[in-house]
Protein backbone atom coordinates (compact mmCIF):
# COMPACT_ATOMS: atom_id res chain seq x y z
CA UNK A 1 0.00 0.00 0.00
CA UNK A 2 1.07 3.49 -1.22
CA UNK A 3 0.66 7.47 -0.05
CA UNK A 4 -1.73 7.76 -3.11
CA UNK A 5 -4.48 6.59 -0.94
CA UNK A 6 -3.82 9.17 2.21
CA UNK A 7 -2.68 11.93 -0.11
CA UNK A 8 -4.43 15.64 -0.75
CA UNK A 9 -5.88 16.32 -3.49
CA UNK A 10 -7.89 19.38 -4.64
CA UNK A 11 -10.95 17.84 -4.13
CA UNK A 12 -10.06 16.15 -0.86
CA UNK A 13 -8.81 19.24 0.76
CA UNK A 14 -8.64 17.29 4.38
CA UNK A 15 -6.12 20.68 5.52
CA UNK A 16 -8.74 22.97 5.43
CA UNK A 17 -9.52 24.56 8.53
CA UNK A 18 -13.41 23.62 8.90
CA UNK A 19 -12.00 19.83 8.26
CA UNK A 20 -9.25 19.72 11.15
CA UNK A 21 -11.48 21.93 13.26
CA UNK A 22 -14.41 19.31 12.90
CA UNK A 23 -11.91 16.45 13.58
CA UNK A 24 -10.34 18.35 16.79
CA UNK A 25 -13.67 18.97 18.03
CA UNK A 26 -15.03 15.39 17.79
CA UNK A 27 -11.95 13.71 18.91
CA UNK A 28 -12.20 11.37 16.00
CA UNK A 29 -8.04 11.02 15.98
CA UNK A 30 -8.19 9.47 19.99
CA UNK A 31 -10.30 6.94 18.71
CA UNK A 32 -9.41 3.31 17.33
CA UNK A 33 -9.61 3.04 13.04
CA UNK A 34 -13.12 1.26 13.35
CA UNK A 35 -14.17 3.58 15.41
CA UNK A 36 -12.46 6.50 13.66
CA UNK A 37 -14.03 4.84 10.30
CA UNK A 38 -17.56 4.84 11.91
CA UNK A 39 -17.38 8.46 13.19
CA UNK A 40 -16.69 9.44 9.77
CA UNK A 41 -19.29 7.41 7.98
CA UNK A 42 -22.34 8.35 10.70
CA UNK A 43 -21.81 11.88 10.41
CA UNK A 44 -21.31 12.16 6.65
CA UNK A 45 -24.84 9.35 6.22
CA UNK A 46 -26.92 11.82 8.88
CA UNK A 47 -25.58 15.20 9.64
CA UNK A 48 -24.79 16.01 5.88
CA UNK A 49 -28.02 15.59 4.57
CA UNK A 50 -29.08 14.04 0.96
CA UNK A 51 -29.53 16.90 -1.15
CA UNK A 52 -27.78 17.93 -4.45
CA UNK A 53 -25.23 20.47 -4.55
CA UNK A 54 -24.14 22.69 -7.67
CA UNK A 55 -21.84 20.13 -9.46
CA UNK A 56 -20.61 16.49 -8.56
CA UNK A 57 -16.64 17.73 -8.49
CA UNK A 58 -16.61 19.84 -5.33
CA UNK A 59 -13.61 20.05 -2.82
CA UNK A 60 -14.60 18.51 0.67
CA UNK A 61 -14.57 22.17 2.26
CA UNK A 62 -17.51 23.15 0.24
CA UNK A 63 -19.57 19.82 0.50
CA UNK A 64 -19.23 20.37 4.30
CA UNK A 65 -19.85 24.07 4.43
CA UNK A 66 -23.30 22.96 2.25
CA UNK A 67 -24.39 20.78 4.95
CA UNK A 68 -25.99 18.78 2.16
CA UNK A 69 -24.57 15.88 -0.43
CA UNK A 70 -25.38 13.48 -3.05
CA UNK A 71 -23.83 10.16 -3.48
CA UNK A 72 -20.48 11.63 -5.51
CA UNK A 73 -20.24 14.80 -3.05
CA UNK A 74 -21.12 13.39 0.03
CA UNK A 75 -17.87 10.59 -1.16
CA UNK A 76 -15.86 13.19 -1.43
CA UNK A 77 -16.46 14.64 1.92
CA UNK A 78 -16.21 11.46 3.39
CA UNK A 79 -12.63 10.45 1.25
CA UNK A 80 -11.37 13.50 2.89
CA UNK A 81 -12.33 12.85 6.16
CA UNK A 82 -11.06 8.98 6.31
CA UNK A 83 -7.74 10.18 4.90
CA UNK A 84 -7.86 13.10 7.75
CA UNK A 85 -7.81 10.24 9.69
CA UNK A 86 -5.24 7.85 8.17
CA UNK A 87 -7.72 5.29 6.68
CA UNK A 88 -6.81 4.79 3.13
CA UNK A 89 -8.88 5.04 0.60
CA UNK A 90 -9.55 5.19 -3.57
CA UNK A 91 -12.63 6.08 -5.62
CA UNK A 92 -15.02 4.08 -7.52
CA UNK A 93 -16.66 5.46 -10.68
CA UNK A 94 -20.22 3.92 -11.84
CA UNK A 95 -23.10 4.87 -13.85
CA UNK A 96 -26.68 4.76 -12.58
CA UNK A 97 -29.90 4.36 -14.34
CA UNK A 98 -31.83 7.60 -14.20
CA UNK A 99 -35.00 5.55 -12.84
CA UNK A 100 -33.29 5.41 -9.58
CA UNK A 101 -33.82 9.47 -9.46
CA UNK A 102 -37.41 9.06 -10.39
CA UNK A 103 -39.44 10.96 -7.66
CA UNK A 104 -36.45 13.24 -6.79
CA UNK A 105 -36.67 14.46 -10.04
CA UNK A 106 -39.82 16.34 -10.83
CA UNK A 107 -41.80 14.97 -13.66
CA UNK A 108 -41.85 17.82 -15.79
CA UNK A 109 -38.22 17.81 -16.35
CA UNK A 110 -37.52 13.70 -15.99
CA UNK A 111 -37.36 13.15 -19.81
CA UNK A 112 -34.65 15.37 -19.56
CA UNK A 113 -32.32 14.06 -17.49
CA UNK A 114 -29.66 11.87 -18.75
CA UNK A 115 -30.08 7.99 -19.13
CA UNK A 116 -26.79 7.26 -17.22
CA UNK A 117 -26.06 9.49 -14.23
CA UNK A 118 -22.54 9.62 -12.59
CA UNK A 119 -22.54 6.87 -9.43
CA UNK A 120 -19.51 6.72 -7.32
CA UNK A 121 -18.55 4.67 -4.11
CA UNK A 122 -16.01 4.74 -1.62
CA UNK A 123 -13.41 1.77 -0.79
CA UNK A 124 -11.46 1.69 2.26
CA UNK A 125 -8.84 -0.56 3.05
CA UNK A 126 -9.42 -1.80 7.08
CA UNK A 127 -8.63 -5.16 8.59
CA UNK A 128 -6.61 -6.56 5.62
CA UNK A 129 -9.69 -6.09 2.62
CA UNK A 130 -11.30 -3.26 0.90
CA UNK A 131 -14.58 -2.71 1.71
CA UNK A 132 -16.86 -0.72 -0.40
CA UNK A 133 -18.87 2.14 1.41
CA UNK A 134 -22.21 3.63 -0.38
CA UNK A 135 -24.54 3.40 2.34
CA UNK A 136 -24.24 6.53 3.64
CA UNK A 137 -26.05 8.91 0.96
CA UNK A 138 -29.52 8.73 2.18
CA UNK A 139 -29.72 10.49 6.04
CA UNK A 140 -31.89 8.31 8.16
CA UNK A 141 -35.33 10.37 7.95
CA UNK A 142 -34.96 10.32 3.73
CA UNK A 143 -34.35 6.22 4.25
CA UNK A 144 -36.81 5.79 7.09
CA UNK A 145 -39.81 7.90 5.30
CA UNK A 146 -39.35 5.60 2.28
CA UNK A 147 -40.07 2.40 4.03
CA UNK A 148 -42.95 3.92 6.00
CA UNK A 149 -44.69 4.74 2.56
CA UNK A 150 -43.60 1.14 1.12
CA UNK A 151 -43.81 -1.21 3.89
CA UNK A 152 -44.39 -4.26 2.18
CA UNK A 153 -41.25 -3.61 -0.49
CA UNK A 154 -37.76 -5.12 -0.29
CA UNK A 155 -36.80 -3.89 -4.13
CA UNK A 156 -36.87 -0.04 -4.83
CA UNK A 157 -34.99 1.35 -7.58
CA UNK A 158 -36.67 5.38 -6.65
CA UNK A 159 -36.39 8.15 -4.93
CA UNK A 160 -32.66 8.12 -4.71
CA UNK A 161 -32.60 4.31 -3.49
CA UNK A 162 -31.22 0.98 -5.22
CA UNK A 163 -31.85 -1.77 -3.24
CA UNK A 164 -33.12 -5.11 -2.67
CA UNK A 165 -33.51 -4.98 1.15
CA UNK A 166 -35.05 -1.46 1.58
CA UNK A 167 -36.58 -2.77 4.96
CA UNK A 168 -33.40 -3.16 6.68
CA UNK A 169 -30.36 -2.33 4.29
CA UNK A 170 -26.98 -2.96 5.10
CA UNK A 171 -26.29 1.25 6.14
CA UNK A 172 -24.93 0.96 9.02
CA UNK A 173 -21.32 0.76 9.48
CA UNK A 174 -20.14 -2.88 11.13
CA UNK A 175 -16.91 -3.45 9.49
CA UNK A 176 -18.32 -4.21 6.47
CA UNK A 177 -19.78 -2.83 2.75
CA UNK A 178 -22.60 -1.00 2.66
CA UNK A 179 -25.10 -0.18 0.13
CA UNK A 180 -28.16 1.69 -0.84
CA UNK A 181 -27.77 2.57 -4.35
CA UNK A 182 -25.90 -0.42 -5.95
CA UNK A 183 -29.17 -2.18 -7.94
CA UNK A 184 -29.62 0.73 -10.35
CA UNK A 185 -25.96 0.79 -11.37
CA UNK A 186 -25.71 -0.17 -15.36
CA UNK A 187 -21.37 0.69 -15.91
CA UNK A 188 -18.40 0.18 -13.88
CA UNK A 189 -15.64 2.75 -15.09
CA UNK A 190 -13.43 1.03 -12.41
CA UNK A 191 -11.23 2.38 -9.46
CA UNK A 192 -9.39 5.70 -9.13
CA UNK A 193 -6.58 6.95 -6.78
CA UNK A 194 -9.09 10.13 -5.91
CA UNK A 195 -12.28 11.66 -7.34
CA UNK A 196 -9.94 14.33 -9.37
CA UNK A 197 -8.63 11.75 -11.66
CA UNK A 198 -12.16 10.62 -12.32
CA UNK A 199 -13.59 14.30 -12.96
CA UNK A 200 -10.82 14.61 -15.36
CA UNK A 201 -12.39 12.51 -17.79
CA UNK A 202 -16.18 11.91 -16.59
CA UNK A 203 -18.38 15.01 -16.09
CA UNK A 204 -22.14 15.31 -16.39
CA UNK A 205 -24.92 18.26 -17.65
CA UNK A 206 -22.81 20.84 -19.87
CA UNK A 207 -24.12 23.53 -21.05
CA UNK A 208 -28.13 24.63 -21.21
CA UNK A 209 -29.12 21.81 -19.02
CA UNK A 210 -26.01 22.05 -16.41
CA UNK A 211 -27.28 25.90 -16.14
CA UNK A 212 -30.93 25.35 -15.68
CA UNK A 213 -29.51 22.39 -13.12
CA UNK A 214 -27.94 24.56 -10.93
CA UNK A 215 -30.04 27.71 -11.10
CA UNK A 216 -33.45 25.73 -10.81
CA UNK A 217 -33.80 22.00 -10.87
CA UNK A 218 -31.32 21.14 -8.14
CA UNK A 219 -33.62 23.75 -5.77
CA UNK A 220 -36.52 21.82 -6.34
CA UNK A 221 -35.06 18.62 -6.01
CA UNK A 222 -34.13 19.49 -2.59
CA UNK A 223 -37.24 20.79 -1.69
CA UNK A 224 -38.58 17.70 -2.62
CA UNK A 225 -36.29 15.77 -0.55
CA UNK A 226 -36.91 17.69 2.32
CA UNK A 227 -40.97 17.31 2.12
CA UNK A 228 -39.94 13.37 1.97
CA UNK A 229 -37.88 13.70 5.07
CA UNK A 230 -41.01 14.52 7.23
CA UNK A 231 -42.92 11.97 5.30
CA UNK A 232 -44.22 13.09 2.30
CA UNK A 233 -43.14 11.07 -0.59
CA UNK A 234 -44.64 11.98 -3.92
CA UNK A 235 -45.90 9.59 -6.07
CA UNK A 236 -44.28 8.52 -9.45
CA UNK A 237 -46.68 7.66 -12.15
CA UNK A 238 -46.60 4.30 -14.08
CA UNK A 239 -47.07 1.89 -11.09
CA UNK A 240 -45.12 -0.99 -9.84
CA UNK A 241 -43.12 -0.77 -13.38
CA UNK A 242 -41.02 2.30 -12.27
CA UNK A 243 -40.29 1.23 -9.00
CA UNK A 244 -38.23 -1.80 -9.36
CA UNK A 245 -34.72 -2.00 -11.43
CA UNK A 246 -34.52 -2.12 -14.92
CA UNK A 247 -33.16 -6.11 -15.90
CA UNK A 248 -29.36 -5.88 -16.26
CA UNK A 249 -26.58 -8.39 -16.53
CA UNK A 250 -24.66 -6.16 -14.38
CA UNK A 251 -23.12 -7.76 -11.23
CA UNK A 252 -21.16 -5.46 -8.70
CA UNK A 253 -18.82 -7.31 -6.76
CA UNK A 254 -17.07 -6.80 -3.52
CA UNK A 255 -13.75 -4.58 -3.54
CA UNK A 256 -10.58 -6.81 -4.13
Amino acid sequence: MTDQYLSQTPLLDFEAPPIQRLIADRGWLSLSQTDRIGAAYDFVRNEILFGYNSDDALPASKVLADGYGQRNTKGTLLMALLRALYVQCRFHGFTIDKRLQRGVVPELVYPLAPRNIIHSWVEIFHDGQWLNLEGFILDAPVLAALQGAFPERQSLCAYGAGTDCLQDPNVEWREASTYIQKTGINHDFGKFDDPDAFYENHRQLSGVKGVLYRLFVRHWMNHRVKKMRIGHVPTIPGGEANLVPVQSNFQTREAI
